[in-house]
Formats: structure tokens, C-alpha cells, sequence
């Protein structure tokens, strides 16, 4: 994991929110006491043993707070379906329209390696520079002192430029960094549908982008026996969104033609097209726990397993 939880963090804890009014634990999780402080996160998890000290952190309990509400969120819907689009959802599309234009202004260097362009480290140091200012301008004007601390999570939700890599660390500190935005009361409870289908898949795009510009390594790849290389949140909130599915079961994703015919409406079928466009030979060989996935009876199950999976990992 790439988060970096505060002493002191942005969010408050789930409980502290339903406290603070009578309104449902939803409606106050967008709140954040006037009195928080924000500071610069640092490193907390840097080997295994801390990873007992986060699973029991209020952070964790919150992160996945979010991550679940949004998963209930999506269920049975799809990405064409309508929703809301707030004026933050909109300045959060132009951020990310932002780093895919910086990606276009910086091309590949040659190079004798194939994998791990340098051009990325210019790429990655130009978000260095402006992060602060593009997160400052997505928040209400009391709470821009937030910017410093909200910024180091969309650092990095990009990838490495050490390694010039990208893995699930990375895509949690995005999530995070979203979470946050709801904490200090920028993004709302009715941006739900948006966070998902608009904002989370159009940094997908972006870090896709990425990844085959810049030929990005997956960061802690565990081959074969891992999810995905480089995503697993497309993964829960797309089997989310096909939970009682009329016709498409879990079955369907390894037939192609049913992906290329449904991918526009489940993240889930998206991210196979991806996948399947990228790596070559048989499904089992290169994506064997999602070939797995596929003998699940339904996907309830699959999004339920997935969750699992994610908490384990």
C-alpha cells in the first residue's frame, strides 16, 4: 500500500460523523469538525509488522467506509445510467483532462530499455510542482489550508518515478484522496454515482495512459496469483454493478464478444477488454484468479469474494 496515514488525519471516524447530527451515517460523512488540523501525511507502513497498526487505524476503518459505501452505491447500475454531476466532479474531470494533456506534452524518450520510459520522471514532477494548487482548487474557500495534506494522496495515486511503476497502492491512494475530498465537504453524498462512473473511471483512463506511454512496470506484481498488475477497484465496483444481472453471469467476461458488446456500461467487462488487449495467449495462463472468478455462480458472490480479497491483500 502506497497511503501514507496522518497522526492526526482529514478524516474523521464514522462514528464522529453519525454524532454529529440525526442525520444518516451518509449524509455526515462529507462532514469535518471545525476544529481538525491538517498536516503533511508521512510514510507509516514501511514493512509487514505496520500493517497490523493500519488495519486497526481509524484511516483504514474510514478508507474502507468509502470504498463500501460506494460499492452499495453502484449496484445494479450502469456507467451510461444518469446521475448528478457537481460543479467539484466537474473541476476533478478537468484535473485529470489536465494530467492526460501533460502525458501528450511529454513524450516517450528513447531509450535502451523498453520498459519504464524516463520521460515519466518529467511527467511525475510536473504533478510535483502544480498539486497543491490544482487540489486547493477543489475546495470550499474555509478549508483550503487542507490542500498540503489532500495533495501528497493525488502525488501518489500516479505511480513511481523511481521505479517508474504503478500497482494498487497507487490506485488505493486516489481512492483516498477522493475520500478526503468528501471529508472536507467538496464532494457530497449525491456525487456518489459520479465519483464512480465518472471520476474514478476517467482516472482509469489517465493511468492506462500512463502505463502504455511510459510502458509502467506493475509495482508488487504478484503474476499469475494476482488479481490484476496494475488495478482491483474496477473490479469490486464493477461486479457491484452487476449484481442480479438479468442475462450476463460471470461466465460471460471470457467471451470477448460479449465484453466488446457490453464494456461501454460495467467497469468490470472494461477492465477485461483492457486486459485483453494488452496481454497475449490463453486467459487462464496470464489472469488465472480472474478465470478462476468466472466459475462463480454469481456475482453477489464474486463482489463479496473481491472484497475479501482486497481487505487480505
Amino acid at each position: 500500500m502506497c497511503l501514507k496515514p496522518a497522526k492526526k488525519s482529514v478524516l474523521p471516524t464514522m462514528a464522529e460523523a453519525e454524532q454529529q447530527s440525526g442525520s444518516t451515517p451518509e449524509d455526515e460523512a462529507c462532514a469535518v469538525p471545525d476544529s481538525i488540523t491538517f498536516m503533511v501525511p508521512k510514510k507509516e507502513i514501511s514493512m509487514v509488522s505496520d500493517m497490523g497498526k493500519w488495519k486497526r487505524s481509524q484511516a483504514y476503518a474510514d478508507y474502507m467506509g468509502f470504498v463500501l459505501t460506494l460499492n452499495e452505491g453502484v449496484k445494479g447500475k450502469k456507467l451510461t445510467c444518469e446521475y448528478k454531476v457537481s460543479e467539484t466532479v466537474e473541476k476533478l474531470l478537468d484535473l485529470l483532462d489536465t494530467l492526460d494533456r501533460w502525458i501528450n506534452e511529454t513524450p516517450p524518450v528513447d531509450q535502451p530499455s523498453r520498459f519504464g520510459n524516463k520521460a515519466y520522471r518529467s511527467w511525475s514532477a510536473k504533478l510535483d510542482q502544480e498539486a497543491e494548487a490544482l487540489v486547493a482548487a477543489m475546495l470550499p474557500a474555509d478549508r483550503c489550508a487542507a490542500a498540503p495534506e489532500i495533495a501528497v494522496y493525488l502525488k501518489e495515486a500516479v505511480g513511481n518515478a523511481t521505479r517508474i511503476d504503478y500497482g494498487t497502492g497507487h490506485e488505493a491512494a486516489f481512492a483516498a484522496f477522493l475520500c478526503c475530498l468528501c471529508k472536507v465537504g467538496a464532494l457530497r453524498v449525491d456525487d456518489q454515482l459520479a465519483i464512480v462512473f465518472k471520476v474514478f473511471n476517467s482516472y482509469l483512463a489517465v493511468m492506462r495512459k500512463l502505463q502504455k506511454t511510459y510502458r509502467m512496470e506493475p509495482a508488487g506484481s504478484q503474476g499469475v496469483w494476482g488479481l490484476d498488475d496494475f488495478q482491483f477497484l474496477p473490479f469490486i465496483w464493477g461486479s457491484a454493478q452487476l449484481v442480479d444481472h438479468p442475462t450476463l453471469e460471470p461466465r460471460h467476461f471470457l467471451d470477448e464478444r460479449v465484453v466488446n458488446e457490453h464494456q461501454q456500461d460495467f467497469m468490470f467487462l472494461e477492465c477485461i477488454k483492457f486486459i485483453n488487449e494488452m496481454k497475449t495467449g490463453p486467459f487462464a495462463e496470464h489472469s488465472n484468479q480472474l478465470w478462476n472468478i468466472s466459475a462463480v455462480p454469481s456475482w453477489s458472490k464474486v463482489n463479496q469474494g473481491l472484497i475479501r480479497m482486497y481487505k487480505a491483500e
